[in-house]
């Protein structure tokens, strides 16, 4: 399989993005060439416009026509935080608040209640929620103030991006956006467990 590094632009920027990115509390982080955005040659049979997410490779895959893909490297869930299934994008939003569930809190400690939008949040510059049906599943794919943790499984559940990884898939999908969610310990599950 071929790949060609697409280079990472700021043209998708916005002002509040250039301004928020500009002072991020977290040393930029060196990608391993394997998790940096590219276009490959794709196999499978998803339809341009799909998102599939192969957990076990810690790759996303946004599907372009004529056989080709954009490759991001992901951060994806613990084991025991692993969700698989299909869903569709039901809401989008830029730097968006982060309010942790209770499951986080139960595992994590003591966490704030919220934390408003922006660098240090650990929700990032873009957040998908992924639904099935009309019901929120709780999983994001969403950016991340932790790149150095891309290529690994540490999330509780979601799927992180780096902030320009994630602002680049966020101007390429739209509400309804079709996501697959591939993990080979995990059979194609209906449902899902809380997130964050």
């Amino acid at each position: 399989m071929q790949a060609t590094l697409e280079p990472a632009s700021e043209a998708s920027f916005t002002a509040r993005d250039k301004k928020l990115l500009a002072n991020v509390p977290y040393e930029k982080a060196a990608i391993p060439i394997a998790y940096q955005r590219s276009i490959i040659d794709y196999q499978r049979k998803e339809q341009p416009g799909t998102i599939v997410v192969d957990t076990d490779s810690r790759h996303l895959y946004y599907v372009l026509p004529e056989g080709k893909a954009i490759r991001y490297g992901v951060t994806v869930g613990e084991d025991a935080q692993s969700w698989a299934g299909v869903a569709k994008v039901g809401n989008m939003q830029e730097w968006p608040p982060w309010v942790p569930t209770e499951g986080e809190k139960q595992r994590l400690g003591p966490l704030p209640s919220y934390v408003e939008g922006g660098p240090a949040n650990p929700m990032g510059a873009r957040a998908l929620y992924l639904f099935q049906g009309s019901k929120d599943t709780l999983f994001r794919i969403h950016g991340t103030n932790q790149p150095e943790y891309i290529g690994e499984a540490i999330s509780s559940g979601c799927i992180r991006m780096t902030n320009e990884d994630v602002i680049d898939l966020y101007k390429r999908v739209k509400m309804g956006t079709p996501v697959v969610v591939l993990n080979s310990h995990l059979r194609m599950a209906s449902g899902a467990s809380t997130r964050g």
